[in-house]
């Protein structure tokens, strides 16, 4: 086992149709607005932009992410990530009722010294990490789309 790999899933159900799911998602430079965790976003050019991140553990995991896929027929935004976690990222949008899944996945390796560092005895706590970071995304998402 990779102990500095990690894959993730995560379902969120949104009381919102797909195209406002996606017409939030799609537009990275406003999480900070709703996601208390996404502390910064800054793009770089129409496809390119970096991320600065901090869940509960105290430090700040920092990512230059490209778009991939950006389907909103399909429901898919996908992007690749180079920095402290190198990997990808998607999600995938579908109708569910009145509302929305949104399914979040990514893959990633960590290349953020201090977390390959404490790979091991870490592991537990920085998939917890992970888990407050996404519970608060879908709240603030939540919120946001209710407004």
């Amino acid at each position: 086992m990779d102990w500095c790999r990690y894959r993730f899933r995560s379902v969120w159900r949104l009381a919102a149709p797909p195209a406002a799911v996606y017409a939030a998602l799609e537009r990275a430079e406003d999480y900070p607005l709703w996601w208390p965790q996404v502390r910064e976003v800054v793009a770089l050019d129409e496809h390119t932009g970096t991320a600065r991140f901090r869940s509960l553990l105290p430090y700040d995991l920092v990512v230059t992410a490209e778009a991939r896929r950006h389907d909103p027929d399909t429901g898919v935004l996908e992007i690749r990530m180079s920095g402290d976690l190198d990997g990808w990222a998607r999600w995938t949008l579908t109708a569910e009722g009145a509302g929305t899944r949104a399914v979040y996945e990514q893959e990633v390796e960590v290349r953020n010294p201090l977390m390959r560092a404490l790979a091991v005895p870490g592991r537990p706590f920085f998939r917890a990490n992970h888990a407050l970071m996404m519970r608060g995304g879908r709240r603030g998402l939540a919120a946001h789309l209710r407004r």
